[in-house]
């Protein structure tokens, strides 16, 4: 018996030893990952100052930043998890706190365009992969609407990642460094022109990060965002099938679809895109329609 308990020991001493090992080598490689620096030489836009400009940034930053970073742009405590760590979406204001005094036009392009903070490092949880999309103009727009953003007094501390949170991410179980998935140096795509057609559809659904949450098909998949439930299948071989463009639209503004169903605006950001003119929401809706039909997660 005793043996037999001396043997039992020593197999869970190795156990315990390779599981540290394992998890050492998880935190290192994480810790590899979160603080790798990037050397990106920014592509120069001209960031306007007109009118015009303003209002299109100031509509973009609504409907695409706005569910993170707050009405107000003072930022949000977007993710807090005892386990995990705490990563706020920042002030984006030249308040206190904020980002907006000291990020310069490059390093906003840097920040939204490639996911890149002013340190080198990569940002959490920002859809540069999706904003990666954007046309000159319209990023030179978001640009000049944060600049001229009113200020907002709003400290948010920085981010910190938990031993759990740097596991896995060196696991890459948690996958929220955009900067990995974007070709910093590849072509620019091209903007279709702004109309109410499927080709322009595609650039809405591009720059509003629906990929992230349906899947690369948008059949439906896993969420990015974690804890969240997975995001429904948007080709006409879901439910989309039987909605019309007014159905698409009504849903979006309203956060109700035509069976009653209500969206969960922590999971679904319907209150931004809702912001969204009915002729860009019946741009996306039409290029939902013209997908592939596939039989994916509902």
């Amino acid at each position: 018996m005793g043996k037999r308990i001396k043997t039992l020991a020593i197999a869970l001493a190795a156990l315990l030893g390779l599981a540290a090992v394992a998890v050492t080598t998880l935190v290192l490689l994480g810790n590899s990952r979160l603080n790798k620096v990037y050397r990106v030489q920014p592509e120069t836009v001209a960031v306007p100052a007109d009118g015009a400009a303003l209002q299109r940034g100031q509509y973009l930053v609504a409907t695409g930043c706005a569910g993170c970073h707050g009405g107000n742009l003072a930022g949000t405590p977007f993710f807090e998890d005892p386990a995990l760590g705490r990563i706020p979406a920042p002030n984006l204001t030249g308040g206190a706190g904020g980002i907006g005094a000291t990020y310069t036009d490059q390093d906003l392009l840097l920040a939204i365009r490639h996911g890149i903070g002013q340190d080198g490092r990569p940002l959490m949880i920002m859809p540069s992969d999706a904003f990666w999309h954007y046309s000159d103009e319209d990023l030179a727009a978001v640009i000049a609407y944060l600049h001229s953003a009113p200020p907002v007094d709003n400290d948010l501390g920085e981010r910190t990642l938990g031993l759990l949170g740097r596991v896995l991410v060196g696991a890459g179980v948690l996958n929220v460094l955009a900067a990995e998935r974007i070709d910093h140096d590849g072509p620019r795509p091209v903007a279709p022109p702004q109309q109410v057609d499927a080709a322009y559809g595609e650039y809405v659904a591009n720059i509003s990060d629906c990929r992230s949450c349906h899947g690369p098909a948008l059949a439906g998949g896993r969420s990015s965002e974690p804890g969240a439930p997975p995001g429904p299948n948007l080709t006409p071989g879901g439910d989309l099938a039987t909605w019309t463009a007014a159905d698409f639209v009504r849903t979006l503004q309203t956060g109700v679809t035509p069976a009653g169903k209500a969206l969960n605006p922590a999971y679904m950001p319907w209150p931004g895109y809702g912001q969204m003119t009915e002729e860009d929401l019946t741009a996306l809706f039409l290029y939902l329609q013209s997908l592939p039909a596939v039989a994916g997660q509902e």
